[in-house]
């Protein structure tokens, strides 16, 4: 997604990166873009013993406010072209819906990633999952 940032910077857009505090690229890399992290509240500990869907799960639910806030501030100038986001971030969507912004969401993991999301349905029917996504 930074690959895709420095591409539309260089195309003449102003780029602003809504990111957690969890493994937040150096962006010191980037100094033309604008950066705002979101509180995660989330531990090394948490990261290395939650399991991936209650992982996704605990993401958008200390991230939801954090983002809605920023989001909203920001298009209060009626600046924003589109609002590009991780796959992950499925909420996302109803945020841009209610501002009226345009959502592009890209799937940043491997394709093994992309077929075990797929999966992930059937493996709940199954019982294979205690959680949904």
């Amino acid at each position: 997604m930074i690959q895709l940032a420095n591409i539309l910077h260089h195309k003449g857009f102003n780029i602003t990166i809504i990111h957690t505090k969890y493994s937040c690229p150096n962006l010191s890399n980037y100094p033309h873009f604008t950066l705002h992290l979101i509180p995660d509240g989330i531990s090394e500990s948490e990261v290395s013993t939650t399991e991936v869907v209650s992982m996704l799960k605990l993401l958008k639910d200390r991230c939801i406010g954090p983002f809605r806030d920023i989001l909203t501030q920001l298009s209060s100038d009626d600046s924003i072209a589109c609002l590009i986001s991780d796959a992950i971030w499925y909420f996302t969507q109803e945020m841009a819906d209610n501002l009226k912004i345009h959502r592009i969401v890209l799937h940043t993991s491997s394709v093994g990633s992309f077929l075990a999301y797929a999966a992930m349905p059937l493996l709940q029917d199954k019982g294979y999952l205690s959680c949904s996504p």
